[in-house]
């Protein structure tokens, strides 16, 4: 049962931060982003949908063995063979909690479920018992919640807790819901279900109208002890409630809230920048907690405060959330030790033979930089946290560009036989020119969806971090590449070869996979 004065943070990243296009990613970044999660002080972390495919399963089963410090979690639908399948996957899990979910509203109801209001409390009570039978920690959702019928939810809710539910929530599916609103249904929960003091309200906001945070603290400010949310707010469609926001929310207006949560905010920057990574969805540049501008002040008139007194116009100090602030950290006659502590500092954790890669990519680029800035190392470390297997990889490189010639590239490229290959193309640009290069030795084609360059850090020799995504016909999914150098050419071919080989990779792993309606509960 959560403290009265504590919340739960259930983290849905790597389960609902999937559905985005291109946010799929593989068991091993999985595993990576987890622990990570872990190292935050994440209570529950929802490891996937066992049943969805055979990937999800082993993602799910490859973060329960070997994640530490957290709850794993699998979601499960209401049905034997889902319980079963994720209970497959959960069962070597230090702490495992079996997630399962129904559909309550009246639309879901009728048109999805074409169940009555009794077929649908039999069906939650019977998947409550069998899910209990393997696993003592249940969570269950009524998919929905947000706009089915209180008297309803009620009975719902209270049937699913006799049953064995120790976890109820209550999403708002399709961010239907206003605050106050919500509220109101957490309240009513906790005064009409009799036996509700027998298990933990929990809320899962997605952010369609712009109010996943804005509902989940008023849920909180109601009575819910356990938010589900993710970091970045990535999710389906308009994505769900940021943890970011919500921990630093009830961290800074601890005058108001009284509730604490277990999150080391100091890490929220670093294991922001990681989902981003791996990911591949970019953080804009104003979000809130994170977003690069969230401490930047321009206006003459809040510099002129700031300097004054910091309190004038920044609310939190962005040590509180791991944000980088020393200018120049390390140099090119650093050595290993000072690059561990320094690692260890941002929030990273690296192997010996993961620091080792990082030191010689660190002096590289310290040879060609006058100065290393946090960010400059922040983007080397989580080029090391990828997992795209390198099937192809850049030897060298050579653009001619210019007014009056035809922009020209040759690239040479290791196969993943070791031979290298070497092609050139011409293009519209000395980019364009690279993409079609790549394309002739790798022989995979894309379209290029989304193509962005942005500085690491200010200055003439700062690196030039590029990020693109590709699409392949009759292929559903999209492929992120990202990659960084003080050469924004180069790294526009590194960041393209990077989603190059996302897709060769895709392609030997992938199995036919079963698509079952993305669930909305806990959804």
């Amino acid at each position: 049962m959560a403290d009265a004065n504590g919340i739960r943070n259930f983290h849905t990243t790597l389960r609902d931060g999937e559905h985005p296009p291109g946010a799929s990613r593989y068991t091993t970044e999985k595993v990576e982003v987890a622990r990570a999660l872990a190292g935050l002080g994440v209570d529950i972390i929802e490891a996937g949908f066992p049943i969805a495919s055979q990937g999800d399963f082993e993602a799910v089963r490859a973060v329960a063995a070997e994640v530490a410090g957290a709850s794993v979690c699998g979601l499960a639908r209401c049905n034997e063979r889902d319980i079963d399948r994720a209970w497959e996957a959960l069962k070597f899990a230090q702490a495992p909690r079996i997630h399962v979910f129904l559909a309550t509203s009246a639309i879901h109801r009728e048109h999805k479920l074409k169940m009555t209001r009794e077929q649908v409390i039999e069906r939650a009570v019977a998947s409550v018992r069998q899910a209990r039978e393997r696993c003592a920690d249940i969570e269950f959702s009524p998919e929905d919640a947000a706009r089915t019928e209180i008297d309803f939810l009620c009975d719902v809710v209270q049937a699913a807790i006799e049953a064995g539910a120790s976890t109820v929530n209550i999403p708002d599916t399709v961010g239907y819901a206003v605050p106050t609103q919500y509220a109101a249904v957490i309240r009513t929960l906790r005064e009409r279900v009799a036996n509700i003091d027998r298990a933990v309200i929990s809320v899962h906001c997605h952010n369609d109208l712009g109010l996943a945070v804005a509902n989940s603290l008023a849920a909180v400010e109601a009575g819910a002890r356990q938010v589900e949310c993710t970091i970045n707010g990535i999710g389906e469609r308009a994505g769900n409630a940021a943890l970011e926001e919500i921990v630093m929310a009830l961290k800074t207006r601890a005058d108001y809230f009284g509730i604490s949560t277990s999150i080391k905010t100091e890490r929220l920057y670093p294991v922001s920048r990681m989902v981003s990574t791996v990911t591949g969805l970019t953080v804009q540049r104003n979000k809130a907690i994170v977003g690069r501008n969230a401490f930047a002040h321009e206006a003459g008139i809040h510099q002129d405060g700031m300097l004054k007194e910091r309190s004038t116009y920044e609310i939190m100090r962005p040590e509180e959330v791991g944000v980088p602030r020393t200018d120049l950290v390390l140099g090119k006659h650093s050595g290993r030790h000072a690059l561990r502590e320094r690692v260890n500092e941002l929030g990273y954790r690296l192997n010996d033979a993961q620091l080792e890669v990082l030191f010689e990519d660190f002096k590289t680029l310290a040879d060609k930089k006058k100065e290393v800035y946090d960010e400059d190392l922040i983007v080397l470390i989580e080029k090391h946290i990828q997992d795209v297997p390198a099937h192809w990889a850049l030897v060298s490189l050579h653009t001619v560009a210019g007014s009056s010639v035809v922009p020209t590239a040759t690239v040479r490229i290791r196969r993943p036989d070791g031979e290298v290959v070497q092609d050139a193309a011409t293009g519209d640009g000395p980019v364009d020119a690279i993409f079609k290069a790549v394309e002739r030795v790798t022989g995979i084609a894309a379209n290029l969806r989304e193509f962005a360059v942005r500085g690491v850090t200010g200055g003439k020799d700062a690196q030039g971090e590029v990020s693109l995504e590709l699409e392949v016909e009759s292929d559903d999914r999209s492929f992120h590449g990202r990659a960084a150098s003080t050469d924004i050419i180069e790294a526009s071919a590194e960041a393209y070869l990077n989603a190059v080989n996302a897709i060769a990779t895709r392609r030997e792993r992938d199995q036919p996979r079963e698509v079952i309606g993305r669930p909305g509960a806990g959804a």
